[in-house]
């Protein structure tokens, strides 16, 4: 009885976590004129969705756009991240502790009370509607909670292993690739799939920053499915099946590391 309670249970949690999915491929494989049916089940088992998503709405620009902002933002997250967290866990300097303090802070702050000023702040700097501009807002996001993160990681890595390495004859580089980068790797995974899901589903700086349509990513760009007196509702759940398919590939290789580093956190934290 035990056993078939747990097993109901899990079912259950199953069938509410993956109904809003069905829901949505089911209508995005579903026929352009039957799209705005209520049925659970596809009438007619069709790719016009996905075509005209990709074809007439332009939505394969998107996707490339917000990989390249993604993967931007992780490579260089992953990489100021390290080095900002080696600086604060290794190193002792003048106001070390405000640096800490300071990156929580900045976690604090509400994302809509920064549009504006970073607004002005870019369109003096000529960012605006750049795919380069937009990884750098970001990073700014996504630095804080890394380095903190990346933080217990490092701290948690023997000194005496950097200092044996020294004495084989290591240089501080080598020291850092060969010793620990391996040790800190499943922390850099976990911070990477937290930058890349934040810069994959941003929607407010992705929308005030792009005025040019070429340069929309996902979020934005799914808004063109939505009209006035209408929604293309076939083309909506396309849009956003098309929108979940590369963070699930962007998991699914990340798992294991992702798993690790949850794990190794939880017992050194």
């Amino acid at each position: 009885m035990r056993r078939a309670l747990r097993g109901l249970g899990v079912a259950a949690v199953l069938v509410f976590t993956l109904f809003p999915v069905w829901l949505m491929v089911a209508t995005a494989l579903n026929g352009r004129a039957n799209a705005g049916s209520r049925s659970l089940w596809p009438q007619e088992w069709t790719l016009d969705n996905f075509t005209f998503v990709i074809g007439e709405g332009g939505f394969g620009r998107y996707l490339l756009n917000s990989l390249l902002v993604g993967l931007g933002t992780v490579l260089a997250g992953a990489l100021l991240a390290l080095l900002a967290a080696v600086a604060v866990s290794r190193f002792r300097f003048r106001f070390r502790t405000s640096v800490l303090v300071m990156i929580l802070i900045i976690q604090m702050v509400p994302v809509e009370a920064l549009v504006i000023p970073l607004f002005i702040q870019a369109r003096s700097l000529g960012a605006l509607d750049t795919l380069l501009g937009l990884v750098v807002v970001y990073l700014a996001f996504s630095l804080p909670f890394a380095i903190w993160t990346l933080r217990g990681f490092v701290a948690a890595v023997p000194v005496e292993l950097e200092e044996a390495a020294y004495l084989d004859g290591a240089s501080w580089g080598r020291m850092f690739w060969s010793v620990l980068l391996p040790l800190v790797a499943p922390g850099l995974v976990a911070t990477s799939v937290f930058s890349f899901i934040t810069a994959w589903n941003e929607f407010i700086f992705a929308l005030t920053f792009m005025a040019d349509q070429d340069n929309y990513t996902v979020a934005v760009g799914l808004r063109r499915f939505f009209g006035q007196y209408g929604t293309d509702w076939g083309a909506v759940m396309a849009a956003s099946t098309l929108i979940t398919v590369p963070v699930m590939v962007f998991f699914v290789i990340a798992q294991k590391r992702l798993t690790d580093g949850l794990v190794a956190g939880a017992v050194k934290g």
